[in-house]
């Protein structure tokens, strides 16, 4: 993708090939940003591509962009591309994500496949645009769940290779992780730069098993990350929020110790990746 300008605002949605990430670029698109759509499934990019323009987005401020998140060689390619053409950001929607497998998985890199996609992954990738969103005032705006004030993180064991394996704890685990990295985001982060978590539903998008309707609509998912993206919406950065209100994150989340120790175990992993 080469450099591209714009007259508008600059969004980066990841996971637009899941129902999420494509109904929060759709809205994006109609409301004239430029929207750099990040697909995990190579497969899957295409036809989501076509079904924005068929619903009348402009395809002049649609940029399709692929990296599948089990597989950090891939995010850390997608990452250094965007940050040398897009100098400026103005926000991040990181909506990509899994449920937990019903079996416990490794990645090629080795990491618990939840861990990676949900947490490792997007945390690289939005360090490495820190500056571009920081030169742009821009947002991060991570897609959690309340979940994680139910998860636990063991520094001897974040890929679970051992104990009991359950869906719901590494999936708790990861979306922990994020919402205790957004807080340190906010905190050591470059100047300028805002960060927010966000459970955007009274469902869980991820595990639909745990829902007690088969679909469920992402329209006000939807608004709710557009909103909390948007410069000119007050927040509180660093803050976790359970749809439009500011709620009370993990008490690992407001730990900055534990923080800090997670933040240098995941620099670990990127020193020996």
């Amino acid at each position: 993708m080469s450099e591209f300008s714009s007259d508008g605002r600059i969004v980066l949605v990841t996971g637009v090939d899941e129902r999420l990430g494509f109904a929060t670029a759709q809205r994006l698109a109609a409301d004239g940003a430029t929207v750099i759509l990040h697909a995990q499934d190579k497969e899957l990019a295409d036809d989501a591509l076509e079904r924005l323009v068929a619903d009348g987005a402009e395809a002049r401020r649609l940029r399709m962009v692929h990296a599948d998140f089990r597989r950090l060689s891939e995010v850390d390619e997608l990452a250094s591309m965007l940050a040398a053409t897009v100098p400026s950001l103005d926000a991040l929607i990181n909506a990509a994500a899994i449920a937990g497998p019903q079996r416990r998985q490794k990645t090629e890199d080795g990491h618990e496949l939840t861990f990676q996609v949900n947490y490792l992954a997007p945390q690289r990738l939005t360090m490495a645009l820190a500056s571009a969103l920081a030169t742009a005032k821009g947002r991060v705006v991570n897609v959690t769940s309340k979940m994680h004030i139910g998860g636990t993180v063991d520094y001897t064991d974040l890929d679970r290779n051992r104990g009991i394996y359950t869906p719901a704890a590494v999936y708790a685990q990861s979306k922990l992780a994020l919402t205790m990295f957004t807080r340190s985001l906010a905190e050591t982060g470059p100047a300028g730069l805002t960060a927010v978590s966000v459970h955007p539903a009274d469902f869980e998008i991820d595990m639909p098993r745990l829902r007690s309707h088969t679909a469920a609509p992402l329209d006000a998912a939807a608004d709710l990350l557009l909103m909390l993206g948007a410069q000119g919406t007050p927040v509180v950065d660093g803050g976790y929020y359970e749809g439009i209100e500011q709620a009370k994150p993990a008490a690992l989340v407001r730990n900055s110790r534990a923080r800090a120790r997670l933040a240098a175990w995941t620099h670990q992993v990127a020193r020996t990746a």
